[in-house]
């Protein structure tokens, strides 16, 4: 009871921050700063059981002797831990509050921290009745207050319950009170002993002991603290305690509206919510929130279009929600950074295009490809006479190594636009093109979109590499998704699968590169124009080599003109002898073999210059009369020279210029792998003819072997061949046998050529698939030669498909197997009449060096291809 409680004149004061002990509540706070402790030693340890202490409200941004931050209070006789509290050090200001509560210790415990030893005290307290400051002191370190009792006695609170409006407000506070214990009763198992308070403990006592159980605002508990008279406390509590029961009723709908829809992680996105609150009020903030607001900064600047921002922001909210430790966190923020690194609205500033400099630049970069500069040229006056026009995708065709990707880069650099090279060799999935959807994990654009985030611009030059190599399986076709992204009415809205919204690729100019056109799917090769570039001349490799392959491959070994000579001959010698390819990448391979053969003798020879001026400076006498100098066993050529490194660079300029020669070419790079008496040493018995093919690696010249063996007359096939290399050797067997007689090879007689006799025909290189009807003309030559046993001409190679009655139709690859038969030495060269066309494009000094054969029928092949004519009868012709 109050009238219990015998309250001192004096006090010793014990200040709580932002906190307020209501009287009939109990704290646990835990003393650490000289003052607090010394007051407690004083005041209630050496007192034991009979101490009082006064405690006193400060407010938060007050200085205090020594403050604490209480935690939730407790009512009477509840076992439920509590949070320690701490005492701060003192500060030199206090301003305390009028009114406060005398409490006494129900626990004492004395610690020592470690290891400074600093003696601490752990103190329970239980709020007792109020007070007010008369008069504030100072005893030692800490403050003591004289002090005056304010609540009313028992007598007085008698005869106050008789009146018939406390009366009222009682019944009311303690219906309010009863349905909050109603609504707790089922949340908290300790709410039965507050209820037991509720039977038990006067209604004056009540107010204080709820108000210190809920958490209110300091303000409202020192209103609480205020208001001494009875009928003024018991209608603020029960305003505290009615506002808590409904805002634990909303709370309540709320959760039975979301039960059973909460997952394990929404229940961590709340508690994590209330992490950051308690974080916000700690002052402890990371810097979260300061990112994403930078990355939505980020993407207010990118120029999205509307229908892209309003994606953006619901992607923004949605990330806003959620927690950096959740699963999804990382991808849509990495998402959200796409969005807005990307070029929505950036473009290369558009220049006034230089035909000329272009022009320059071409011939400077790339010799000879005269039709394509021209194409080139043509494509950049029409850029510059309509910058915006949707001008045709170009297509470069040829074998590896003439150019192709430095062609597209040099695009480029005419245009003044940034270049981006997509591999598309080896693609198989349809998700390199479009992207993966997001719901994969590991999700991400396609090859498109990242090339364009990477150079931040929508409208540069972008190379399809290798398109003629991509494939397809159960992951999709990736030549079929390339229609989207080529055709200029479909581009404008180009959809990645990871992206989720169109972007407009209508900006971008697209170049193509491909070894063959076959294997481009029709529809994709509708939407390009197909640029060919053939091989290259010997005339124009060795102006090449010249020009550009020999100072290119001088400055990657870091050797100059000074040190290495290649001069033609020697460029020739490799051009005939260690290459026959339609590039140069060979031809550079082998330039670069010799480079790196003279960078040693260059460095052993700068090595000896340093181990001379050694032997010269220090002992000028050490090899006068030495055993050394004499045996050999040690070569030093001595220079004079001093200490100067520019001196040494001058001792290796005066030195003798490394020349390459030809003993020095087999040494480096070996015996010669090609021979111009190749085709003579293999044609020179009956049954072998030199034919042409085109592969994807430009002309090839292709032997074909034929042989006969007692048999039942069947025809064997070897060199990994096609089907329709296959049909055309049985064509050719047919026409051959029909025309036994009329060519002499056999009589009127012999009705069976094949009668007890097989041929084979072989095609070497048998590790390499072969296939295309260009060799009927071959097979019916070789045949006639084995049957009538005479050789084919050395020097002649053919190429065209024949029909059954023996018509010579057209083949295409015209150019490259001209230039092929050319590297290969061969003078004679058999075409259809009709290819006649194609020789424009071949060059003129290679034509000067070749006779060409134009036949129409079998007839007229086989009377060219035999020396002195293959000589048969009038009724052969029909």
């Amino acid at each position: 009871m109050v009238d219990a409680v015998e309250l001192p004149s004096r006090l010793a004061v014990l200040p709580f921050r932002n906190r307020v002990l209501l009287p009939g509540a109990i704290v646990r706070i835990r003393c650490t700063s000289p003052s607090s402790v010394k007051l407690v030693e004083h005041e209630l340890w050496q007192k034991e059981d009979k101490g009082l202490i006064g405690v006193l409200p400060v407010k938060d941004g007050q200085a205090a002797d020594t403050t604490s931050t209480a935690s939730p209070v407790l009512f009477p006789g509840s076992s439920s831990d509590i949070q320690q509290q701490i005492i701060k050090h003192p500060q030199d200001l206090v301003q305390w509050h009028k009114r406060g509560v005398a409490a006494r210790a129900l626990h004492l415990s004395r610690g020592m921290e470690k290891p400074s030893g600093r003696v601490t005290y752990t103190v329970v307290l239980e709020g007792l009745c109020r007070f007010s400051v008369q008069e504030m002191n100072t005893k030692g370190s800490y403050n003591t207050a004289r002090v005056s009792h304010l609540d009313t006695m028992k007598a007085e609170i008698d005869q106050a319950e008789k009146d018939p409006e406390v009366l009222v407000l009682s019944r009311q506070f303690k219906v309010i009170a009863g349905e909050l214990i109603s609504v707790l009763e089922q949340k908290q198992k300790t709410v039965g002993r507050i209820k037991v308070l509720l039977d038990t403990v006067p209604t004056y006592r009540l107010a204080d002991i709820f108000v210190a159980i809920f958490e209110v605002s300091f303000e409202e508990q020192l209103a609480m603290l205020d208001a001494v008279d009875l009928k003024v406390r018991l209608t603020k509590a029960t305003e505290l305690v009615n506002r808590q029961l409904q805002t634990i009723r909303v709370a309540e709908k709320i959760s039975q509206k979301v039960e059973g829809q909460l997952s394990k992680s929404q229940k961590e996105f709340l508690l994590r919510q209330q992490m950051r609150a308690i974080k916000e009020e700690l002052g402890d903030n990371d810097d979260d929130e300061d990112d994403v607001v930078a990355l939505e900064r980020k993407m207010q600047n990118a120029g999205m279009p509307s229908i892209v921002w309003k994606h953006a922001q619901r992607e923004l909210r949605r990330l806003r929600k959620m927690q950096p430790q959740q699963p999804g966190y990382s991808s849509s923020r990495s998402y959200l950074e796409l969005l807005a690194d990307l070029p929505w609205q950036i473009s290369s500033e558009e220049h006034k295009i230089d035909l000329r400099a272009a022009k320059e630049r071409l011939d400077r970069a790339h010799f000879g490809l005269g039709k394509v500069k021209n194409r080139i040229i043509e494509y950049l006056a029409v850029r510059k006479l309509k910058p915006d026009a949707r001008g045709p995708v170009l297509c470069f065709v040829g074998p590896p190594g003439v150019g192709k990707t430095s062609l597209a880069s040099s695009i480029a650099g005419a245009l003044d636009k940034k270049f981006v090279r997509i591999s598309l060799g080896g693609v198989k999935d349809e998700a390199d093109i479009r992207g993966h959807r997001r719901t994969y994990i590991g999700s991400m654009p396609g090859r498109l979109i990242e090339g364009l985030k990477r150079v931040g611009v929508n409208n540069p030059v972008i190379l399809l590499d290798e398109v003629d190599k991509t494939g397809s399986d159960v992951r999709g076709d990736p030549a079929s998704a390339l229609l989207e992204v080529l055709d200029p009415e479909q581009n404008k809205t180009f959809n990645d699968h990871y992206l989720n919204v169109p972007f407009d690729l209508s900006k971008v100019v697209f170049v193509a590169t491909a070894n063959r056109v076959q294997p481009i799917p029709p529809a994709l090769l509708d939407r390009m124009e197909v640029i060919e570039l053939p091989g290259y001349t010997p005339a124009e490799k060795l102006r090449i080599a010249m020009c550009h392959l020999i100072p290119r491959v001088l400055d990657q070994h870091g050797l100059t003109s000074r040190y290495l000579q290649i001069s033609e001959s020697v460029v020739e010698i490799i051009i005939q002898r260690y290459t026959r390819e339609a590039g140069v990448r060979n031809l550079e391979r082998h330039l670069a073999s010799l480079a790196r053969a003279a960078a040693v003798k260059v460095a052993e020879r700068e090595q000896s210059f340093r181990l001379t001026k050694e032997i010269h400076s220090d002992t000028p006498s050490l090899l006068e009369g030495s055993s050394l100098a004499d045996t050999g066993e040690i070569e030093v050529e001595v220079v004079p020279m001093g200490v100067n490194g520019h001196e040494i660079s001058r001792a290796l300029e005066s030195t003798e210029i490394l020349v390459v020669d030809e003993s020095m070419i087999e040494k480096v790079l070996g015996p010669p792998k090609f021979d111009d008496r190749e085709a003579a040493e293999r044609v020179s018995t009956p049954g072998v003819a030199v034919g042409l093919v085109w592969t994807a690696f430009g002309g090839e010249v292709q032997f074909v072997e034929a042989t006969a063996m007692v048999g039942k007359g069947d025809m064997h096939l070897t060199g990994q061949l096609g089907d329709v290399i296959k049909e055309s050797a049985q064509i050719a067997l047919t026409w051959v046998r029909a025309r036994a007689a009329e060519l002499r090879l056999a009589t009127a007689s012999e009705v069976n050529l094949m009668e007890s006799r097989d041929i084979h025909i072989h095609f070497p290189a048998g590790a390499v698939p072969k296939d295309g009807p260009s060799a009927g003309v071959t097979l019916v030559t070789a045949l006639v030669s084995l049957l009538g046993k005479k050789n084919v001409r050395a020097d002649t190679a053919m190429t065209g498909e024949m029909t059954l009655r023996g018509l010579v139709l057209p083949v295409g690859g015209i150019k490259d197997k001209i230039l092929a038969a050319h590297r290969c030495g061969i003078k004679r060269i058999i075409l259809p009449e009709r290819n006649v066309k194609d020789l424009v494009e071949v060059p003129a000094a290679v034509l000067l060096k070749v006779e060409i054969l134009l036949a129409k029928r079998m007839e007229d092949v086989l009377n060219e291809a035999f020396e002195g004519g293959c000589p048969w009868s009038q009724l052969s012709k029909l």
